[in-house]
């Protein structure tokens, strides 16, 4: 009995050394889950993780994912605050193009997410790069590289001049996988105030008729026109998709007084509104 209560601290001391080394050795949470990441983007202080579904950027929409990593403890940051510019640097002049504010996660601790619709695709002399600037406990920091951003297979986005004398970009951003059935469509749509600025128009409407060029440029059933939706700040409407292949989703763009700006409908004399986007699966 004397034995046992001599060797009973000892007992309780390995128990709590062991409780406690299972706390240091507990897995941080993953929370980019099955992302892939693009590239790296540092300066002498920092990396910033940029990643996307595909582990790519593409002209149109991308829904981009970003973590900064303290580059002396590789710690990830939790406490910033964020943006970015893209810019496209022609020969003879440069742009930006429309994108969303980064933001922290709800409910994450270290990764930020946005959007960034590429207007153009990359060559061999003009190309994208992005400026992130933000602030740590008060420091504010900067990186910048250039990044890749090739020509999608498709019109996945275009930019038109409206009868109005205003140019508007319309991006699409959902189906991203299109199926044979009736499909939630959602289209981004923004205007050029200058070469910098792309503010999203508000209260439009886009009349949709997806087409199948190849089948008679036959129709489909039950589509429904893309209006504003308010808290995503996108166009939301109903497409159609009776089969599968390449479809061409004639648009026409309205202001809020239902004038048409641009595009045209489809009949028996005219094929295809000059104002589309395209899909094939």
């Amino acid at each position: 009995m004397k034995l046992f209560k001599y060797f009973l601290p000892v007992i309780l001391a390995l128990v709590m050394s062991s409780c406690s080394d299972d706390d240091d050795d507990v897995t941080p949470i993953n929370e980019i889950g099955d992302l892939i990441k693009v590239q790296d983007i540092s300066n002498d202080e920092h990396t910033i993780e940029v990643y996307t579904q595909s582990g790519k950027l593409i002209q149109g929409y991308n829904d981009i994912t970003i973590r900064i990593k303290d580059n002396l403890t590789q710690d990830f940051v939790e406490n910033a605050t964020i943006s970015w510019k893209p810019i496209m640097h022609m020969t003879d002049k440069a742009h930006s193009c429309p994108k969303s504010d980064l933001v922290k996660v709800t409910d994450k601790q270290t990764i930020y997410n946005g959007y960034i619709i590429f207007t153009m695709a990359e060559n061999e002399t003009e190309k994208w790069d992005i400026t992130f600037n933000y602030t740590i406990d008060g420091e504010a920091y900067e990186a910048v590289d250039f990044i890749a951003v090739p020509a999608s297979s498709k019109q996945t986005i275009t930019s038109v001049m409206g009868v109005d004398g205003v140019k508007y970009v319309l991006a699409l951003i959902e189906p991203q996988k299109p199926e044979v059935k009736i499909n939630d469509i959602i289209i981004g749509l923004f205007k050029m105030e200058n070469m910098m600025s792309f503010p999203v128009v508000e209260n439009y409407k886009i009349n949709l008729d997806p087409r199948m060029p190849s089948m008679g440029n036959h129709s489909s059933p039950n589509n429904e026109d893309l209006v504003y939706n308010a808290t995503s700040e996108m166009y939301d409407g109903k497409l159609s998709l009776t089969m599968t292949g390449y479809w061409k989703l004639n648009l026409i763009l309205r202001n809020q007084n239902d004038e048409i700006l641009k595009g045209e409908a489809v009949t028996d004399e005219n094929e295809s509104s000059t104002l589309f986007l395209e899909i094939e699966f």
